[in-house]
């Protein structure tokens, strides 16, 4: 049980004219994913031959005819504009936002450069592109609401084992991500889907989330989705979690990402071990996960009690505490204890993150023994906890300005504020030593520009800057080259289904031959990679 497993996030951004005129969304995303195309890349197509939408986790297939059209993402509208990002991940037009989708990464701290990579991507292209026919600028936004009814997504990507039973799965992250919003939350100025009630709260989503499980991404939005479109082997599933918001801060993020690839090792390692997860499960389980969702990101106190299915009552920081310990109990058993009796991880990522974890959880329990004020004094904690760290920040120009009702307007307006990208001088850069950071902007600029090393987005990232000219169309688990000297015109296709093969370890011919790259995959050994 590791943390480290193949993980993706994918990024909508909130777009808006500098000037605040009225312009269409569509056309301003267009014009920001058209800024952030390379013209030697701009002819790759995207290959939607091998996606597969409707495949639903629980039943099988859902019938095309019954799926929103949006839902039907290997059929795109002729406006639906791709990139091929420099580092292997792809930027596009969805819906009304530009969206970064990151490459394949080995671990949550790695797949959180390559979050803050599409932060920097699609930051420059706002700047580059402006309105269509107009000199105006672009603003992007880096949140899931606004405040009037609209919502969209930050969804994360979790490679796992097929054979655990989708109803186990279903079962513990149905707690987790009701509960884990308490540090993973990246608040809110307004209560309900329309923000009409004042008030502030932790979670961006928690209002949107209608059902509990479900296919759909943009109505009846569920909090376990059943997308079952792994882009990868037999053998693998792709968890698709659309219940999480977009933050800004690090910590968030990471803990966001690697307590979800913990628990999915506790998923998949569990009966290995002899540690009775029903038994979890079955302790554990809400009695209504959509209403308890609301609540926990309602207190700020962190002592509202969720109603169990066994009548019992628990905080969600207790959930979270509960969920911690299984995760250590079965880590002595499979590692043994160090020194502090305390689970002898495997490796440097997985006890990084379980120390994080435990000092989350520490840092709300703090925060649960606090009043108001002295909650707007906890500057470590908000260092840490996203959304303490705006509602600190929105209190304090209550209280300056004496602004008495949480709906009004500047409020709202800080709200925005937070979420504005524009790194280097956006408002959580500005507070600078105040937020603790777990990346940094060199590790940043390097995740912009290549694929990591240890997924199949390193051979993708590397082609892309080699030799753009040959490559005819990509996907997450192909890539199509056309050799211009075959008169016969078939094209040779690069089988990427195992996304932790063609490493930059399995491909030393690649590296090998950089100085004639296109030569050596089309007539030399290179053919070795084809299907």
């Amino acid at each position: 049980m590791r943390v480290e497993r193949v993980v993706g996030t994918e990024t909508e951004y909130a777009i808006a004219a500098e000037d605040g005129s009225p312009a269409n969304p569509v056309s301003l995303s267009m014009a920001v994913v058209r800024a952030a195309a390379d013209p030697e890349r701009s002819h790759i197509h995207w290959d939607y031959g091998r996606e597969d939408p409707v495949n639903d986790a629980r039943t099988g297939r859902l019938p095309r005819a019954m799926a929103s059209p949006g839902m039907l993402t290997d059929s795109p509208q002729s406006a639906l504009m791709n990139v091929l990002a420099p580092n292997g991940g792809r930027i596009y037009v969805d819906h009304a936002h530009p969206e970064y989708s990151s490459p394949e990464t080995t671990d949550p701290f790695q797949a959180l450069a390559y979050d803050r990579a599409g932060d920097l991507l699609m930051s420059r292209a706002a700047r580059c592109a402006g309105r269509e026919g107009a000199t105006h600028g672009v603003r992007l936004y880096k949140n899931n609401v606004d405040g009037k009814g609209a919502c969209w997504g930050t969804h994360e990507n979790y490679l796992m084992d097929r054979s655990v039973p989708f109803s186990r799965v279903v079962a513990l992250m149905t707690i987790h991500f009701v509960t884990r919003q308490i540090y993973t939350g990246s608040g809110r100025v307004g209560l309900g889907v329309d923000g009409r009630e004042p008030g502030f709260q932790i979670g961006q989503r928690a209002d949107y989330l209608q059902t509990r499980v479900g296919l759909q991404t943009t109505f009846d939005r569920p909090i376990i989705n059943t997308r079952d479109e792994s882009h990868s082997t037999a053998s693998a599933r792709r968890f698709h979690v659309i219940a999480g918001d977009a933050n800004r801060m690090d910590l968030p993020q990471v803990l966001k990402l690697g307590t979800t690839s913990m628990l999915l090792g506790l998923l998949e390692d569990a009966d290995a071990a002899g540690f009775d997860l029903d038994a979890l499960l079955g302790r554990l389980a809400l009695d209504d996960p959509v209403s308890s969702l609301r609540t926990v990101s309602r207190d700020l106190s962190l002592n509202a009690p969720l109603v169990l299915e066994s009548g019992r009552r628990e905080t969600a920081l207790q959930i979270q505490q509960d969920l911690f310990q299984a995760i250590c109990r079965v880590g002595v058993i499979l590692y043994g204890e160090d020194r502090e009796g305390k689970p002898a991880w495997p490796g440097q990522v997985t006890g990084r993150l379980m120390k994080l974890w435990e000092a989350i959880l520490d840092d709300l329990d703090r925060v649960r023994r606090a009043d108001a004020d002295e909650r707007l004094g906890m500057s470590d904690q908000a260092g840490r906890l996203e959304w303490l760290m705006k509602w600190q920040l929105l209190e304090s120009l209550r209280r300056r300005r004496s602004i008495h009702d949480w709906s009004e307007p500047r409020l709202a307006a800080l709200d925005i504020e937070w979420a504005r990208l524009d790194p280097g001088h956006d408002l959580p850069s500005r507070l600078g030593s105040r937020i603790q950071p777990v990346t940094s902007q060199p590790a940043v600029e390097d995740a912009a520009d290549m694929g990591p090393d240890g997924t199949r987005a390193w051979f993708r990232s590397r082609i892309l800057h080699d030799c753009p000219h040959i490559i005819r169309s990509m996907s997450w688990s192909r890539v199509v080259l056309e050799d211009p000297e075959n008169d016969e015109g078939r094209p040779l296709i690069v089988d990427l289904t195992d996304p932790s093969g063609h490493t930059k370890a399995d491909c030393p011919g690649v590296l090998e031959h950089s100085g004639d790259i296109a030569r050596w995959l089309l007539k030399g050994e290179g053919r070795d990679l084809y299907c």
